[in-house]
This record gives C-alpha cells, structure tokens and sequence, in this order.
C-alpha cells in the first residue's frame, strides 16, 4: 500500500486528498478480507484522511462506508480494529451531531464494547471517548474512569461465591457484548431485508 506510506508524511496529505481515496479504499475494504495487513493499511489510511470534510463527505456518500468501518472494528485485527474506532472516532469529534446517528444505526456499539475489554489500551481510551460521544445527551457528563464498565461488572461480580471472581466478571461483559452483537447483527440483516 504506496498510498498508507506516503501519508505517513504530512505535506503528502493534500496530494492524496487531490486523488480522491475514499472510494477505492472502501472497494479495497469491501473486497479483502476485515483481518488482513491491507484492511489495517487502509484503515490506518482512512484514520488519517477523515480528518478532512471532503474525505468525511465522500465516505459517508460511498454506499456502505460507515458500515464497512464497523465490519473492521468488529471483524479485523487488532492493529485494524484500532484504527477503525479512530476512523470513527475522528468523525464523530469532527461533528457529533451530523455523524452519531451514522455511526449509530451501522451497529457499532457491540464492537466498541467488545474493544473496551479485548482491545489494545489505545484502541480501549478510543472505543471509551467515542462510546461517551455516542451517548443521548449532547451535553458533557462526568468522565468515567477507562475501566468503569469492567469495574461495574466486577462488583455485580462480586456478589457471586467463588475464587475467580475477575474471571468471572470478564466472562458476564464478553457475554453481554456477544448478546448485544447478536441483537445488532439481526437489526441489521432485518434493515437488510427491508432495502
């Protein structure tokens, strides 16, 4: 991937931008496999180009986009899963209102969760700002600690008799994650059926 090289140099930027990437990345993503090296390049890629309008426009015109990011974060590896939620998450910094509900009804809160837990610690502080933007209210809250929803079911946990208590714990988030995946998994393919 030329193109992922040359935008590790700033001044590059502006020529990739002249080229319009965003469509043949996602093609490109589309088409591979969610975990390859080339998914992480073009992830990566894309993490850096959302941070124009013009490449936040044409990825959210592209048919499938937003939801081919969420595949990555769901589906890629972990250097892949971790530049898809900064892809994500730089779009909804960019403008919270106009990109949430994208975001939102592509399903990407079970892998954002999934991340929280089986993340990299990046990947983890990224999936927990942009789950906070994600959130009803448009105003601040209170900033939860990066491992509150493990800390939550730690203490319900707790109350359960037994050694492995933090395994335990670990064991209930990764099951609700899968329910909540399994639930989004069937929004989706009912919207499906409806297109």
């Amino acid at each position: 991937m030329a193109l992922y090289n040359l935008s590790t140099i700033t001044d590059n930027l502006q020529a990739i931008l002249a080229v319009q990437p965003i469509p043949p990345l996602i093609e490109l993503l589309k088409g591979g496999k969610r975990s390859s090296k080339t998914a992480d390049k073009c992830c990566a890629l894309l993490e850096s180009l959302l941070a124009f309008d013009q490449c936040r426009v044409a990825l959210t015109s592209e048919e499938g986009g937003v939801l081919t990011i969420v595949e990555v974060l769901e589906e890629g590896s972990l250097q892949g899963r971790e530049h898809a939620v900064g892809a994500l998450l730089t779009m909804c910094e960019s403008d919270r209102s106009k990109y949430r509900d994208l975001i939102l009804n592509e399903g990407a809160i079970p892998g954002l969760l999934e991340l929280t837990v089986h993340g990299t610690p990046k990947s983890r502080m990224k999936a927990h700002v942009l789950l906070d933007l994600l959130r009803n209210s448009p105003y601040s809250r209170s900033k939860l600690q990066p491992d509150t929803l493990e800390n939550i079911v730690t203490n319900i946990a707790s109350q359960i008799d037994g050694e492995d208590r933090g395994g335990k714990a670990k064991k209930m988030l990764a099951e609700m994650v899968k329910v909540s995946m399994e639930q989004s998994l069937r929004h989706l393919q009912r919207r499906a059926s409806f297109a």
